[in-house]
């Protein structure tokens, strides 16, 4: 799946806010990786990477839980708002 518009820049949208928001909680990818396997997804440490820069797709049911575990809006992580 083609994840570059043809500019090159990355459709994933949400990839900043996945870092920020983790560095803000003080957590490793590792440790947000086994936050979200505890809600039975598949995600490690490389899957957040790959997320936070912007190099993966994330599905829309993925951007739900990760708004979830955060405790923060779908629109926010989508940048459509401020929280």
């Amino acid at each position: 799946m083609k994840i570059y518009n043809y500019n090159g820049a990355s459709k994933n949208r949400i990839g900043e806010k996945v870092l920020q928001l983790r560095k803000a909680e003080g957590l490793s990818q590792k440790d947000l990786a086994a936050r979200l396997q505890t809600e039975g997804y598949d995600f490690t440490d490389l899957t957040i990477l790959r997320i936070e820069k912007g190099q993966r797709f994330v599905p829309d049911y993925e951007v739900v839980l990760i708004a979830k575990c955060f405790h923060v809006s779908t629109d926010y992580l989508l940048g459509v708002s401020d929280k």
